[in-house]
């Protein structure tokens, strides 16, 4: 979403009536991206638009701001009932004519984006770039920092004030499902999952559980010297998962993933 090219703005609602905010640009051909961001983050990014700018060269591209991100309403529970925020997006995309339909998501937009397709279905293809296999992970100083902001009134209250989030106060109840729990309900969708070896939130552990616990159609990417999300994907990376993209969703029906 760079340049002179300007996204359609779209007024989104999920099942459980929260008001999210969105925005697409129109593509050629039936594949339309739905593109999921990481926390503390938004489609409306310098970032998130240039990676939207560079898929838009395989297809649509419809981002959303996950609840109690952005200009949605709401509250954030961090990975849970945002399924129903991808969910609502997804909706809006087939209504547009789209017939095939790739959930790309970074860090916890990768985890919703496996959990929607495990629990929700109705997509053909995932990409899960950054994302943890598994919830309360403290290894690195980066998530110990993001397990303060979560889990402290001081720390929600920074990051409502220092990047617009507001997160639930209540936590988890009952506990999600973890990714590496539900993945391997994704098939026969093809997956892509995206680590690199240089992320300081998420070590490659993660990526090679998620994996593990996937079944076929599935693909792992070991990235060199790449760091974590879309703040460290490159126009390359982004290319070639467009690409992965086009051509897992074209071996498919374009029925076999909703029916």
């Amino acid at each position: 979403m760079e340049g002179v090219v300007i996204p359609e703005p779209l007024t989104l609602y999920t099942a459980d009536d929260v008001r999210i905010d969105a925005g697409h640009l129109r593509g050629a051909g039936e594949l339309c991206f739905v593109l999921a961001h990481g926390f503390t983050c938004s489609w409306r990014q310098p970032a998130l638009r240039r990676i939207a700018g560079v898929l838009n060269q395989y297809g649509g591209v419809l981002g959303l701001d996950f609840r109690g991100h952005g200009k949605s309403d709401g509250h954030s529970t961090v990975g849970d009932r945002e399924v129903l925020d991808i969910e609502a997006a997804v909706m809006a995309a087939r209504r547009r004519g789209y017939r095939r339909i790739a959930v790309a998501g970074f860090s916890m937009g990768g985890a919703v984006a496996v959990r929607h397709a495990a629990l929700h279905g109705g997509v053909d293809a995932v990409v899960s770039i950054s994302a943890p296999a598994r919830w309360y992970y403290r290894g690195t100083v980066s998530m110990r920092r993001v397990h303060w902001v979560i889990e402290r009134r001081v720390g929600r209250l920074a990051v409502r004030l220092a990047r617009g989030t507001r997160i639930a106060p209540n936590g988890w109840d009952p506990v999600p499902e973890a990714p590496y729990e539900v993945v391997g309900r994704i098939a026969p969708v093809p997956l892509l999952i995206v680590h690199g070896d240089a992320d300081s939130f998420f070590p490659l552990e993660h990526g090679q559980q998620l994996y593990g616990a996937a079944r076929d159609p599935r693909e792992l990417w070991i990235e060199p010297a790449f760091g974590h999300a879309e703040m460290a994907a490159t126009p390359d990376l982004v290319k070639r998962i467009g690409a992965w993209a086009s051509t897992a969703v074209a071996a498919t029906r374009p029925e076999s993933a909703h029916q």
